[in-house]
């Protein structure tokens, strides 16, 4: 049975641009921790930030 959620597989040690930048002027983020929240931390001041799951799937740019 196919399940209806299809969630991107986040690995901890990615990077991933997002559309927006962080004040800071970055806009990578580097995967830290995974769960139904995904924290991560930014790779410009090292501010640790944790988002939704579904946030973070729209706001996502692209993955290295």
């Amino acid at each position: 049975m196919t399940s209806k959620f299809n969630l991107y597989p986040f690995a901890v040690g990615q990077t991933l641009i997002l559309k927006k930048k962080h004040p800071c002027g970055s806009d990578q983020w580097l995967v830290e921790r995974i769960g139904a929240d995904i924290g991560c931390k930014c790779l410009g001041c090292g501010h640790f930030n944790v988002w939704p799951r579904r946030l973070l799937e729209k706001a996502l740019k692209e993955v290295k």
